[in-house]
């Protein structure tokens, strides 16, 4: 008896067809937007505190974002990327997250209510219409 293998075919073609999607995916990924100028919008309880060109600066710079009920982060502005370099939330999470330079994950620190995002500088028309960070998309009860 002879096995009917005209299956195997098809499914190779759609293997490779995936194996290079995947690739051309993680490849655009890893450098697809590397340079862009972006603008680091940090939040605080939903509200935007401030704005910070990351292109435009020429040297580091720190400054302190006090919340209301007494809680205390640094900031670290490098050009191209910036950090949470030291908070007094417990876990320190936005801590470890260290320099970010581009808008795949934006820093948190939680117990704080602080969001720091970055967005390409070409989105500011997009980004001044928001007033906070909690623009919704859907409405849950």
């Amino acid at each position: 008896m002879k096995e009917n293998l005209s299956w195997r075919k098809p499914a190779a073609i759609i293997t490779a067809f995936l194996l290079l999607l995947s690739i051309a995916s993680l490849l655009y990924l890893l450098i697809g937007k590397s340079g862009t100028d972006y603008v680091a919008d940090i939040f605080q309880d939903g509200i935007l505190i401030k704005s910070v060109y990351l292109n435009d600066l020429s040297e580091t710079g720190t400054f302190i974002i006090e919340g209301e009920s007494g809680c205390v982060n640094e900031v670290e502005v490098r050009p191209g990327c910036i950090a949470i370099i030291s908070a007094d939330c417990p876990d320190k999470l936005c801590v470890h997250q260290g320099f970010i330079s581009d808008s795949r994950l934006p820093i948190t620190c939680l117990p704080n209510r602080l969001v720091i995002r970055l967005r390409p500088v070409s989105d500011s028309a997009a980004s001044d219409s928001m007033e906070s960070i909690g623009a919704l998309d859907a409405v849950t009860y």
